[in-house]
């Protein structure tokens, strides 16, 4: 494993996304926090959201981000919140396939991916302590 992979799927000095979402319901996922904008739900759709269109990108599946794409969806219900969490989970599989022996292209934008997720998924183990639903 390189490190641009390990920084994609956890692993190193990142957080491993699978313990971050243990144990994750929707009523945990959609709590709010005083003073905080956004749940947990929100962050991880927004997560995959962009996730997902980085990957076309660095896949050449697009060759430019998709015009009036939402970032930060919302996620409706728990089927919504399983959909999600599995989006993610096959993108972050995705992810670090691609980053095994990326092209110059694409490991711009996988570094890309790696630094914004990584700044996410600190936001996601923060509420989750703060929520007192941290994994054991």
């Amino acid at each position: 494993m390189n490190i641009l992979q390990a920084a994609l799927g956890g692993g190193a000095i990142f957080p491993d996304p699978e313990t971050l979402l243990d144990g994750l319901t929707f009523e945990v996922a959609t709590r709010t926090v005083p003073g905080v904008p956004y749940t947990l739900a929100d962050l991880l759709a927004h997560l995959s959201v962009t996730q997902r269109a980085s990957l076309d990108l660095a896949a050449g599946r697009t060759d430019t981000w998709p015009e009036g794409l939402d970032l930060w969806p919302g996620l409706a219900d728990e089927r919504a919140l399983d959909a999600c969490l599995t989006d993610l989970r096959l993108g972050l599989a995705e992810a670090q396939a691609l980053a095994a022996d990326p092209s110059g292209r694409a490991r711009d934008l996988l570094t890309d991916l790696a630094a914004h997720s990584a700044y996410h998924w600190g936001q996601v183990a923060l509420l989750r302590r703060v929520l007192g639903e941290w994994p054991q």
